[in-house]
């Protein structure tokens, strides 16, 4: 039993900021990596932010210098801080994580609206 719970999403206006945060529960595994991707529509999933349990981390192009990703492991929760926001940063924002064991799981997905 592996569970991925979201939280953060909504509605932002242009040059805004959001926090997102992301928790996983359950027993018998460890964390490999942890991280969120983003859909929008018309468009393929792509990377947003990525976080290892030792802190290394990696980010896509387009989030590149206006997000951080930060990881507690107590509390098996990232949190994704994203600001100066765009219209183009709509999305629907997708947790993911990938155990130690081989396992790789997926939230729900949360809705974030970037407006003018």
């Amino acid at each position: 039993q592996v569970r991925l719970e979201e939280s953060g999403g909504g509605s932002v206006q242009s040059g805004g900021s959001l926090s997102l945060s992301c928790t996983a529960s359950g027993s018998g595994f460890s964390i490999y990596a942890m991280g969120w991707n983003r859909e929008a529509p018309g468009k393929k999933r792509e990377l947003v932010a990525v976080i290892t349990p030792e802190g290394v981390t990696a980010y896509g192009d387009a989030v590149k210098g206006r997000s951080a990703i930060s990881i507690d492991n107590a509390k098996r929760t990232i949190f994704l801080q994203m600001n100066n926001l765009k219209p183009e940063d709509t999305a629907n924002y997708l947790c993911s994580l990938a155990t130690q064991e081989g396992g790789d799981y997926w939230a729900q997905g949360m809705q974030v609206t970037v407006s003018s």
